[in-house]
């Protein structure tokens, strides 16, 4: 699946909820299901700079694909739930479809009304963090 077919796939999902409450629901249901990473990728130099919560994320090339792994505090169950969304849209895809991703599905589910501008913020750091990882693996190849 393209990077664009997942976050068709991910948009129709959100189409099933009727509340916000749900949607929020199924983000932290999602973050529940992301397997944890190692302890030794729980570094300072994983964590995402800008979250409200401790995440961390861990990102390297598979191949010709960048995989990421994320978790959080056990506290932050939404944050995990939001970068468990992007590992899904993102993850073992080639570094310069990754650097080049438009995340429209962010506002096609309206995760504007689902988190708070902090968490928002949190968002685009865990975003930029990703979309510069592979920028500097697409770099690296060429």
């Amino acid at each position: 699946m393209t990077i664009n077919e997942k976050q068709d796939e991910l948009i129709e999902d959100f189409e099933l909820f009727d509340d916000q409450l749900d949607k929020t629901q199924y983000i932290i249901d999602l973050g529940k299901k992301l397997s944890p990473i190692a302890e030794d990728y729980k570094t300072d130099e994983n964590l995402i700079r800008g979250c409200q919560s401790k995440v961390w994320l861990h990102s390297e090339m598979r191949g010709d694909v960048v995989h990421f792994e994320a978790d959080s505090e056990p506290t932050a169950q939404i944050s995990k739930g939001l970068v468990s969304l992007l590992i899904k849209i993102l993850s073992d895809e080639k570094p310069e479809d990754v650097a080049n991703a438009d995340l429209y599905f962010i506002d096609k589910i309206g995760m504007s009304s689902i988190i708070t501008s902090r968490r928002a913020g949190g968002l685009a750091s865990m975003i930029a963090r990703m979309k510069e990882f592979a920028q500097r693996a697409t770099e690296k190849v060429s």
